[in-house]
């Protein structure tokens, strides 16, 4: 696909760092009727428990990674911890030539990596935590990382929170119901401009 070709869907990009609802939000996002689709990314880390492969990412090997990267499969890729995550092109192009809009949900690198190729299609929003001690007790919460992926985690976190002023929107999660009911907003408000 040339860059940013005429098609009547939008890329609706959402990052933030790890632990701040980001994917909470998104899946709240594709149950409303806003005329968004989900892309599924590509992921060389195991499964979360309650995650569907096909419907939450499509969980592939590093060597089946590897291939999809030589073979220019990806909008963008990025190695986060040692894990892989990657946005097929050819999902977003079949959404964005239905004429809907496309909602990613990937880190700061790959939106500006997307951004690049859709400058006029993109809207990015910055999910952020109301503080770096509130994001500290989300990521111990979850139970899901020891100690030192934590500090990594928040120190990673801090890094990508540098890359907020260059979205469209940034929207504090503070509580779920009200950052949703913000982030919804700027959908709704983007999607008739």
């Amino acid at each position: 696909m040339q860059k940013d070709t005429p098609l009547k869907g939008k890329l609706f990009i959402i990052s933030a760092p790890s632990g701040c609802g980001k994917t909470t939000l998104a899946k709240r996002l594709l149950e409303d009727d806003l005329g968004l689709e989900h892309s599924v990314s590509v992921t060389t880390r195991p499964p979360r428990p309650g995650e569907i492969d096909g419907v939450d990412y499509s969980f592939v090997s590093h060597k089946t990674f590897d291939k999809m990267v030589s073979g220019g499969e990806f909008l963008e890729h990025e190695d986060n911890f040692g894990k892989f995550y990657g946005t097929p092109k050819n999902g977003v192009e079949k959404i964005l030539k239905k004429g809907r809009s496309v909602l990613l949900s990937i880190d700061v690198k790959g939106a500006m990596r997307v951004k690049k190729l859709y400058p006029k299609r993109c809207v990015l929003v910055f999910i952020l935590p109301p503080s770096i001690k509130a994001l500290k007790k989300r990521l111990h919460g979850r139970k899901s990382d020891k100690a030192e992926d934590i500090r990594r985690r928040l120190k990673l976190a801090r890094k990508e929170m540098s890359y907020k002023d260059r979205y469209n929107h940034r929207v504090i999660n503070d509580r779920l119901d009200a950052a949703y009911r913000r982030l919804k907003n700027i959908i709704i408000t983007e999607q008739d401009k």
